[in-house]
């Protein structure tokens, strides 16, 4: 495949190194039409405002990939082959601009526009062009490119033969240790303060499990570590685990002391068997000096480098948060998702490396997109277990249908055998049961 543009630049050749990842194919570009016109490549690509051959695929390209500044850009949503698309053309072959539409989407261009925050401080999902234009759930991005090699060769007779390979389906459930456990290992002020706030409120059922835990006689309920390692036997999964270690307790970060014994052999036994990651603290997003010790402790924790991150509660500030991140030696991140509901943030399900639009470079985080959190299902969009189910499996079959990577998102504490979680729980497992056989 040979592309022909007017003139390279990063933003050019950083979409175009992202749809190599994704067909898994090398794509040639130059600047000479000479070169191009005489190339026997089976498939070309004028991406310039004039036509240049005969056989040639025309898109005419928007000016994005050719800027150098982030400024407002007035974009309306239409339809291309029954799926929405921006940046539109009636003048090509193509119908619009999907290398600039996938830079704009991918890069989270939008989030460096003046925008509105949610209650949390962060993006609202509200503001987004896909939430606004109904393709939030959609992987968008994936399926452009499916496209596109559709018209490529049904465009040029000649590659009907050609074997376009998507990327494979992948899974990888993922997992955020927020509250490692419910009553083990606490300060016994907190314990004896909830023993009797219970009894105060007349939740019995709390009172009765506080007290078997205390005496041996009930494993912890958040203590679902050793049934989650018996799921992954079951169905051949490599999971990622999660730490939040906050040096102490805020508002957001509730979980065991980083210094506890329990909490380190916790994190340990877990590094034995999986990949593990720091989920920084809500306390970090405001010091540098945080982010490095909780990182520098889950280090000292597994004698390994520390390389992969995901957000506590998904506090992600673009630029700053990839930045500090970078700077601290992580090289893979697994926040790109939004924390108040489900669905493509960035519209792909595909591993990219970060684009720093101010800087206007291409660096070495790898971002690795989430479409599911059980959470953002119960508390934002307040589904049922039954109905999560469904969502999750839709998810699923989307993704498995464009070869896409499924990443989905479980706390410990939604996992338990108690009452209110006890279907979730179930959910979870009949979804890995049916979809995924050892």
């Amino acid at each position: 495949m040979l592309i022909y543009t007017s003139a390279i630049s990063s933003r050019f050749q950083y979409t175009i190194g992202f749809i190599e990842s994704v067909i898994g194919q090398q794509i040639l570009f130059t600047t000479n039409k000479e070169e191009y016109l005489s190339s026997e490549e089976s498939i070309k690509i004028n991406y310039s405002f004039k036509p240049i051959a005969d056989k040639e695929y025309h898109i005419l390209p928007h000016i994005l990939l050719f800027h150098e500044k982030i400024y407002p850009i007035s974009i309306t949503v239409a339809e291309c082959r029954n799926n929405p698309c921006f940046f539109i053309n009636q003048e090509d072959n193509h119908g619009f601009d999907v290398f600039a539409a996938i830079f704009y989407l991918i890069t989270r261009y939008e989030e460096y526009l003046p925008h509105q925050k949610d209650s949390y401080g962060r993006y609202a999902h509200t503001e987004s062009i896909a939430y606004k234009n109904n393709f939030l759930t959609v992987p968008l991005i994936n399926i452009w490119i499916k496209d596109l090699l559709t018209q490529l060769s049904t465009h040029n007779s000649q590659l009907s033969t050609f074997d376009f390979r998507l990327s494979t389906f992948d899974f990888t459930p993922t997992y955020d240790i927020d509250i490692a456990y419910a009553y083990n290992h606490q300060p016994i002020v907190k314990n004896v303060g909830g023993f009797f706030k219970d009894l105060i409120k007349g939740d019995v059922e709390k009172v009765i499990a506080r007290a078997n835990v205390y005496s041996g006689k009930q494993q912890d309920p958040f203590d679902v570590y050793f049934w989650l390692d018996d799921l992954h036997k079951q169905h051949n999964l490599n999971p990622i685990y999660f730490f939040l270690l906050a040096k102490k307790k805020g508002i957001y970060d509730k979980n065991i002391t980083s210094s506890s014994p329990a909490m380190h052999d916790l994190v340990m036994r877990h590094a034995e068997k999986y990949t593990v990651g720091i989920h920084p603290s809500w306390q970090s997003g405001d010091s540098k000096r945080l982010l490095s010790e909780e990182i520098e402790t889950i280090e000292k924790i597994t004698k390994k480098d520390c390389t992969l991150s995901r957000q506590h509660y998904i506090r992600l500030t673009l630029p700053d948060t990839y930045r500090n991140l970078i700077d601290n030696g992580i090289t893979e991140d697994y926040s790109m998702g939004y924390g108040s509901i489900n669905g493509f943030r960035a519209s792909v399900a595909s591993p990219f490396y970060w684009y720093d639009l101010e800087r206007e470079e291409i660096t070495n985080l790898l971002i690795h997109p989430y479409c599911y959190m059980e959470a953002n299902s119960y508390f934002e969009q307040h589904l049922s277990a039954t109905e999560a189910a469904q969502e999750l499996q839709y998810y699923h079959d989307t993704l498995k249908a464009v070869g896409g990577q499924l990443i989905t998102i479980f706390h410990n504490h939604f996992l338990t055998n108690q009452p209110q979680w006890k279907p979730w729980r179930e959910m979870y497992e009949a979804f890995l049961k049916r979809n995924f056989v050892g």
